[in-house]
């Protein structure tokens, strides 16, 4: 399955859970990194209007579905692809990296989410090494000075795992810059996964992720925020499937 966006492909590169783990633990071991990004229904709108970020996914070495309006779209295009969410891989990652007796570097959120997160690394995953906790300032560019200064620590950890909780598009560009600045490091995208973790934001419940309605929830969360992205995500529903069709 592949979006595209003028000159831009974005390919989805794994199709369940299973595989990227996979490949995750591959390039762990091997120490040749990776950017890893969990494409939704809001990236696509982002991706339309924002050339940095499109160059920024372009670069992205594995990209999985988040989002069951893209699982959908899959489907409608005859080439179907499984529902990965990023908040579901946070704990397969930290158990791979631990595994391959790689440490994990925390980047984004806040102080205090990123040490709640630590905590519940170290309690539920045998083994595993928490290198450094990174919550940059308000504002951060992720390809500016202090990202630089950011990605030559992490560089200094070898191969490790990188999860990134700043949000699209900046967490995807940032993971891009890394791979030029600590091509040995793995950086995963995984947006409010952290949060979760750590209980500094609370996840939709089980029910709600099995009726497709963690939308809802989250709205419910946070309206100013999530009602305006749900609009513009429904907005652009009808030309990507249309789209998706004509990919037949």
């Amino acid at each position: 399955m592949k979006f595209v966006f003028g000159s831009t492909e974005i390919v989805i590169t794994h199709t369940d859970t299973a595989s990227i783990l996979a490949e995750v633990a591959r390039r762990l071991r091997a120490g040749t990194g990776f950017a890893l990004a969990t494409i939704n229904l809001d990236h696509l709108v982002k991706l339309r209007r924002d050339k940095k970020f499109r160059a920024a996914y372009a670069q992205q070495d594995l990209v999985v579905a988040d989002g069951n309006p893209i699982v959908w779209l899959s489907k409608l295009a005859r080439r179907p692809v499984g529902l990965v969410p990023g908040s579901d891989l946070v704990m397969p990652l930290v158990r791979v990296a631990a595994a391959a007796g790689r440490p994990v570097v925390l980047f984004g959120s806040t102080p205090t989410a990123l040490e709640g997160a630590a905590r519940a690394l170290y309690k539920d995953v045998p083994g595993v090494v928490v290198s450094r906790t990174i919550a940059p300032a308000y504002g951060f560019d992720p390809t500016g000075e202090a990202a630089n200064t950011a990605l030559q620590q992490i560089a200094t950890d070898g191969p490790c795992l990188c999860l990134i909780a700043l949000g699209a598009p900046k967490q995807e560009e940032f993971a891009a810059y890394g791979r030029k600045i600590a091509p040995q490091a793995g950086f995963a995208s995984v947006g409010a996964g952290v949060d979760f973790l750590s209980g500094y934001q609370q996840r939709a419940p089980e029910w709600a992720r099995q009726f497709a309605l963690e939308w809802l929830w989250r709205t419910l969360q946070e309206p100013k925020r999530m009602v305006p992205r749900y609009v513009s995500c429904a907005a652009i529903l009808p030309e990507q499937a249309w789209l998706a069709w004509w990919r037949r």
